[in-house]
């Protein structure tokens, strides 16, 4: 049955609760009899970050939750990748709402810079949860003052944060996504032996474009021929299940050998029609990644351009610190990186026909 409606008109203002919402914004600097114009953009702009925050979790947990399941067939990736989307949307946002608080001049600030004191965008919660649930590595996280980041939390803002160190974390479950598609089962097919006979042609074709080239000068043929070499070893992360596991053992790699396969295979047949979605959620895993980056070094920039090399208001280095965050905060690192390994559609091998008739018509994983 189903339930009667209120009479009760529903007015915009009501139901969007703005009473609330635009009675928020409390000047510390009026609390102080200093009034300061700009301390109410600052304040604005911090809590619209809060709100898409919210949206970006809220998105986070529906994508989680659909990796939890025990069946996960193309309309569920279909699914995750739109909500995907949407994150990278509400960070395109947030990158754009740089700008707005730029226009608030260095001067500006100092007339209330010091009535924040001890607050800091570093103890946003929220910004906390979302890299936590992501997955973002503990060990890389950049720290200052050589200590935890949740000891500039609140308590109950620290409990949350440590209790989602511990949960299921989007990485955890594209890994084992990845690890558990069919087209890995390559029993006594030569599909590896021919990547890797393509590969070897591809750097031997690079290598003699470097010799040849008389472009360069001795020195900076050596130096190629060093990348080069670069180039031809870090392929053994694909290749060499021992290379590979001494990577994830001096840091350098993170994600598994069936999974790093998995991938580079999804992103070398992503013209297979079946293959589509789970290329665009890798993709958009990347892209969550990359526009975080983006947005980060647009605070760093800002940042540096407010306070020069003055500490945070919360304690930290200030722009360094965001420096630092901007190189070791990435989450989805592997995936990006995998683009070493491609190599040309001419050069692909055929897909075995075991393969082409597992995945058949439709993209169906089943936990086993």
């Amino acid at each position: 049955m189903s339930k009667k409606k209120s009479n009760k008109p529903e007015y915009y203002q009501d139901y969007l609760e703005l009473e609330k919402i635009l009675n928020s914004q409390n000047l510390n600097s009026d609390k102080n009899n200093q009034h300061a114009h700009d301390e109410m953009l600052f304040i604005i702009i911090h809590q619209v970050y809060e709100l898409w925050f919210k949206q970006i979790i809220y998105e986070l947990d529906s994508v989680i939750n659909i990796f939890l399941e025990d069946d996960i067939n193309e309309s569920n990736i279909a699914t995750a990748v739109s909500r995907l989307d949407r994150i990278t949307e509400i960070q395109k946002i947030l990158i754009d709402q740089v700008g707005v608080l730029e226009t608030m001049t260095p001067m500006d600030f100092l007339d209330f810079r010091d009535l924040l004191v001890p607050a800091s965008g570093f103890q946003s919660k929220q910004f906390r949860l979302i890299e936590n649930k992501l997955g973002l590595d503990q060990q890389k996280r950049f720290t200052y003052g050589n200590a935890n980041y949740k000891k500039y939390l609140n308590k109950n803002d620290s409990t949350e944060v440590k209790e989602s160190e511990v949960q299921t974390n989007l990485f955890i479950l594209m890994e084992k996504w990845l690890e558990r598609t069919p087209f890995l089962n390559w029993g006594d097919t030569s599909f590896w032996k021919e990547y890797e006979s393509a590969v070897n042609n591809m750097l031997d074709n690079d290598l003699s474009m470097i010799k040849l080239n008389k472009n360069f000068s001795d020195e900076e043929k050596k130096i190629h021929i060093q990348h080069h070499k670069n180039t031809q070893k870090s392929f053994g992360v694909v290749l060499d299940i021992d290379n590979h596991n001494e990577m994830v053992k001096n840091g350098e790699w993170r994600l598994s050998h069936q999974a790093t396969q998995a991938a580079l295979l999804i992103l070398l047949y992503r013209d297979q029609p079946i293959l589509n979605n789970p290329y665009q959620f890798l993709t958009k895993l990347v892209d969550i990644d990359e526009l975080f980056t983006t947005w980060r070094y647009r605070h760093v920039l800002m940042v540096s351009r407010m306070i020069g090399r003055k500490i945070g208001t919360g304690g930290s280095t200030g722009s360094k610190y965001l420096n630092k965050t901007t190189e070791k905060h990435r989450v989805f690192q592997d995936i990006n990186q995998l683009t070493t390994f491609l190599i040309p559609r001419s050069s692909l091998p055929e897909l075995p026909e075991k393969i082409k008739n597992e995945l058949g018509f439709y993209y169906h994983i089943r936990k086993k």
